[in-house]
């Protein structure tokens, strides 16, 4: 049989096959969209038909995930008459994902909302932020005292354990990261362990060693030092999982043009994890700055205002909260309230300061990081000009006696090619009709 009898005897059907159509990722389709509207009515069909009809079934949270159940199994079916396995499990996954982030967002505005609505009471008085409470008491109006000790306070702890915590974390990090080993080991076995240590027994510790053993007053030093002990192990495992995530081609490529350890992690490694460093910072200034129990234990308590952390007791914010909400009285309730706003909006300017000194991740640069980008590049330009101009001098034609070739000797010139050499004019010809 000859090629062209084996290629006729091959059915129709089986040499024209239709193109492979990539299945889409993302993005909604009309089909999706039914699908998850029709699954959705008949979650909550069949929750009405169980909890009213069927079954002796009862309560809000029942009726919710009941719904909730029934709603993935008819998505599933639904997708499963279109797509295959694979795509069914995908679909569902996301809208289990999806629902999961709807309700944490759900759960933090709810949480945000409540202190701000409570705290609607104080916040608009300007004496909340500028007065203390010490010549105001619990049956006093909302237009007399506030909270700017606790402000105050607030401010100074957290400065100082940061001043602490930041330089220390971050060179541990650095250490664990950069040179494994036995006691490397060690110490991340030990930090590991303190990052479920208990806020009191830090301000146990600080209380045993700094005031009854050193025989220092209770201040605002000694609640920063135990709000370092509580933020530390929280900065140095952040920080060692974002050092983990550079590359290592980078500290290969960096040392294998000669430089040192130290300076490959000050130029390559920081830099690249500077923006997961920042996050790191704050995961800690979010465990420090809502300690309470180390604080009373360590600075005590006032109602005055103290800008001396060495000196007498001092208040922080979540401190001040936990005596205001105490109270019976309304006002002290909504000083509470109001304080608690405070608090979540002194986290958030923080929070907008790291992210401002972090920066974008690696590989993302700003307009102005872009312009300072271009800046050096064109002086290391301009200097690698200046490095080649003296080398560049000898190839060039001259004049013994001109400034540019007066240093060369006459046998050093280059010759003059063939195409550079230009006949004179004829005398029949005029000079300017020679080119």
């Amino acid at each position: 049989m000859t090629v062209v009898e084996e290629i006729a005897a091959v059915p129709e059907t089986a040499a024209v096959q239709p193109p492979d159509r990539p299945r889409r990722i993302g993005g909604p389709t009309r089909s999706g969209v039914l699908s998850l509207c029709g699954a959705a009515l008949s979650g909550l069909c069949v929750a009405v038909l169980l909890f009213g009809e069927l079954a002796p079934f009862s309560g809000a949270l029942g009726f919710t995930v009941t719904a909730y159940l029934a709603f993935l199994a008819v998505y599933a079916v639904l997708t499963g008459l279109e797509e295959n396995g694979q795509a069914v499990r995908d679909r569902v996954m996301t809208v289990v994902l999806w629902t999961a982030a709807g309700l944490l967002f759900t759960a933090l505005a709810l949480v945000v909302g409540f202190t701000a609505w409570r705290g609607r009471e104080a916040l608009p008085h300007g004496n909340f932020f500028t007065q203390d409470m010490q010549a105001a008491g619990p049956l006093d109006p909302l237009t007399n005292g506030g909270i700017a000790h606790a402000m105050l306070g607030t401010l100074i702890m957290i400065t100082i354990a940061l001043a602490i915590t930041v330089p220390l974390g971050l060179a541990c990090a650095v250490y664990l990261n950069q040179i494994p080993g036995r006691f490397s080991r060690f110490v991340r076995t030990i930090v590991e362990a303190m990052t479920a240590l208990p806020s009191i027994v830090a301000g146990l510790m600080v209380y045993a060693v700094w005031i009854l053993g050193l025989g220092m007053q209770k201040s605002g030093l000694a609640a920063g030092f135990a709000i370092s002990v509580m933020m530390l192990p929280i900065v140095i495992r952040a920080a060692d999982v974002v050092l983990r995530l550079v590359p290592g081609t980078l500290t290969e490529a960096a040392e294998a043009l000669g430089a040192p350890r130290w300076r490959t992690v000050w130029h390559v490694v920081l830099p690249t994890a500077r923006s997961g460093l920042a996050t790191a910072v704050i995961l800690g200034t979010a465990r420090g700055i809502g300690e309470t129990s180390p604080v009373l234990l360590t600075a005590g308590f006032t109602a005055a205002l103290n800008a001396d952390p060495t000196n007498g007791p001092m208040v922080s914010l979540p401190l001040a909260v936990f005596n205001f909400v105490r109270s019976p009285e309304p006002t002290m309730i909504a000083r509470g309230f109001g304080a608690a706003a405070v608090l979540m909006a002194l986290v958030l300017v923080l929070f907008a300061i790291a992210r401002v000194i972090g920066g974008r991740g690696p590989g993302h640069q700003s307009k102005r990081q872009a312009r300072r980008a271009a800046r050096a590049s064109r002086r290391d330009a301009e200097r690698f000009a200046d490095l080649r101009a003296p080398g560049l001098q000898l190839f060039e034609a001259g004049e013994p006696n001109s400034p540019r070739g007066a240093g060369l000797h006459p046998s050093a010139a280059p010759p003059q090619s063939a195409t550079s050499h230009i006949e004179p004019a004829p005398d029949n010809e005029p000079e300017g009709d020679h080119h």
